[in-house]
């Protein structure tokens, strides 16, 4: 079955759109119109994740109140309208929007992993930024005997993450403010900019011979142990943490 991420543009948007009026209407009968606004408004902002890019993850959580407030459909107070904004600021934090976007990883991209970086039954892993959970189901595939854990800001997303992935430990925080030191695996799927910052926070924070691992983007100037070709071109970058600043590669 196609995802809704894979379906072709606009139909993901198209689909959210039909769903909230489907929804409005349907609640209006029950409830009143501000309700009804902010269950319709919390649906499309959730079905923006699965827009490909910050446009169209605007443009997917916009469309249904514009177009409601255009066609003036029900009688709604000015206040309410900024029922949808604080609905975007719920799924994206301010203080988040310097890290990536919502990039889902793919289920099977960790599965060689563990070939490369064996680990011993309980050891902690920790998926810095987990999102939806798309990287921690990954990781429990290589990694069925590891301890899973998640750190995400969004209280959406880490609501939502910890109810895909109940076997995990998915709490709310900062992955920039969270202590890696206590992992033997770190796995993020940011952007380009972010990785030095994440490299020079797992060197200064994780144990020799912990590794952090990074879907798609490498660590700028810097070796790595190992690579993972995937399908599509895609790369999985390992890094192993050395014992001393010397054994590092070039940086």
């Amino acid at each position: 079955m196609m995802s809704v991420a894979r379906l072709p543009w606009p139909l993901p948007a198209l689909l959210a759109w039909a769903a909230a009026w489907l929804l409005f209407m349907a609640l209006q009968r029950f409830t009143t119109p501000v309700l009804a606004l902010l269950a319709a408004c919390a649906l499309t902002a959730l079905a923006s994740l699965w827009g490909g890019t910050w446009w169209r993850r605007a443009l997917i959580a916009a469309g249904f109140p514009l177009a409601l407030a255009l066609m003036g459909v029900a009688a709604i107070p000015a206040w309410a309208w900024l029922v949808p904004l604080g609905m975007l600021l719920c799924v994206y934090p301010l203080n988040a929007w310097r890290d990536a976007p919502l990039f889902p990883t793919p289920h099977q991209a960790l599965e060689a992993l563990a070939g490369q970086v064996p680990l011993a039954s309980g050891a902690r892993v920790l998926d810095a930024g987990c999102g939806l959970g798309d990287g921690l189901l990954a990781l429990r595939r290589a990694y069925p005997q590891a301890r899973l854990e998640g750190v995400e800001w969004s209280w959406p997303l880490r609501l939502l993450c910890a109810l895909r992935c109940p076997w995990a430990r998915v709490r709310r925080g900062d992955m920039w403010r969270a202590d890696w030191g206590g992992y033997q695996l770190v796995y993020l799927f940011q952007r380009p900019e972010s990785m030095a910052r994440a490299a020079a926070k797992a060197q200064a924070e994780m144990a020799p011979g912990a590794c952090l691992v990074s879907l798609e983007f490498a660590v700028p100037g810097v070796l790595p142990q190992a690579q993972l070709r995937l399908p599509g071109e895609r790369v999985v970058w390992i890094y192993r943490m050395p014992a001393s600043a010397a054994e590092q590669g070039p940086g």
